[in-house]
């Protein structure tokens, strides 16, 4: 029931005693801010973190020809390792567990498409059919390669959105032509990728741009996926890859130069478990400073009891029960940790959607879960609402005479 005596009396002791009120608000608000504001950077992170992966199969190696620096069965060091179809066939067929695979060539990079009279320069990368699950690209219309594309040396390719737009306008492209350096492809099919940049391209059959560009049997990388049994296990998986690779070339399987090998499952991993730290550390920070708060709270109400003492003394002589005298002192600590907790909440969660359209490389639309927010405000007014207990107590117990006589 709503006792309009006690809350006038509350607000009168808030109003006799501004600074120190405000001040013990103050370090509640703060604490309810600091926390939201932390948790909400630490999302931010996270999601940086993790969108910097999911451009790309997060469980994938990718493998690149290096240079020899180790000498190896009478061979000098400095020797270029060339990778081949030959090196993709055979990782394939010897390593167990890769789910997804493809080979990659891109001589010329960037080059002038046509089509009409539309001109633009866009990436041309030699892929394998396998190529978009590893770029996690999604086709719109159309198709992606296959492996009739690859066999048959085809010229056909699949262009992304912003190729579709600047050669094409709104036509339809499929089974248009475009001139890729003279040389005529049709277009099987229009993807969208969530990668920087990655949209800026088209596919063509490896085999076709190997034939068409003088590339031999040459390929810049070897990129495979795991699969769910080889995922806690990919060090192994590079280790396999390297001894076989090295056997088939002929360099120390000790050389690492020789060959890079990229563990992305092992990157990612290493990254979560680095931000999952850092969000533990922001836990810990957070929940010292909202003890810090309560703490401050706590002080607070052990001042205003002793200050009061023969205020209370006065009010057990005339008939108040201990009881009453607690629920007023709670019922203030409450009520300075509900306004000051709801405050924090409300200027951190502000802060955040100020911040929450944020997209950089590390760091992407900040936030804090509702629940938690809302928990963290429960929590800081329960304990403020423990932190009153303690000197309401203390005061309950005051003998009227004890406290008449106190000075």
């Amino acid at each position: 029931m709503f006792d309009k005596d006690k809350w006038q009396e509350i607000f009168a002791t808030i109003s006799k005693n501004k600074l120190r009120t405000f001040l013990t608000a103050f370090s509640v608000a703060w604490g309810i801010f600091i926390l939201i504001v932390l948790l909400g950077a630490g999302k931010g992170l996270s999601n940086g973190a993790h969108n910097e992966f999911i451009h790309d199969a997060v469980n994938s190696l990718n493998v690149e020809g290096g240079q020899t620096v180790i000498p190896f069965n009478g061979i000098k060091p400095g020797r270029s390792i060339q990778l081949t179809n030959e090196d993709f066939d055979l990782v394939n067929s010897k390593i167990a567990h890769l789910d997804h695979s493809s080979a990659v060539y891109e001589r010329n990079g960037a080059q002038i498409l046509t089509y009409n009279n539309q001109h633009a320069t866009f990436t041309v990368r030699a892929v394998m059919p396998d190529h978009n699950y590893l770029e996690n690209a999604t086709t719109i219309e159309g198709r992606f390669l296959n492996l009739l594309d690859i066999k048959e040396f085809r010229k056909v390719c699949a262009i992304g959105v912003p190729v579709k737009k600047a050669l094409f306008k709104d036509e339809d492209p499929i089974g248009k032509f475009i001139s890729v350096a003279g040389t005529p492809y049709k277009v099987i099919g229009v993807f969208t990728d969530p990668g920087n940049g990655d949209n800026e391209r088209i596919y063509i059959p490896l085999t076709t741009a190997q034939r068409a560009m003088n590339g031999k049997n040459y390929i810049e990388n070897i990129w495979s996926s795991l699969d769910n049994v080889a995922l806690d296990n990919s060090d192994s998986i590079v280790k396999q890859v390297r001894a076989l690779l090295a056997v088939q070339h002929n360099f120390s399987p000790a050389d690492i130069n020789a060959i890079r090998i990229e563990n992305w499952s092992e990157e990612y991993k290493r990254i979560m478990n680095m931000l999952t730290g850092i969000n533990l550390f922001i836990w810990i920070i957070g929940i010292f400073t909202l003890i810090a708060g309560i703490v401050g709270v706590s002080n607070i109400m052990m001042i205003i009891v002793k200050e009061r003492t023969k205020e209370i003394g006065i009010r057990k002589a005339i008939g108040a029960t201990p009881i009453s005298i607690v629920m007023l002192i709670v019922q203030e600590a409450i009520f300075i940790t509900a306004i000051a907790g709801y405050t924090g909440l409300v200027l951190g969660v502000g802060l955040l959607q100020l911040f929450s359209n944020t997209e950089s490389d590390f760091f992407r639309h900040p936030a804090v879960d509702f629940n938690v927010a809302i928990a963290a405000t429960l929590l800081i007014i329960v304990s403020g609402a423990l932190a009153g207990l303690f000197p309401a107590l203390k005061a309950s117990k005051v003998q009227p005479v004890e406290a008449l006589r106190d000075e």
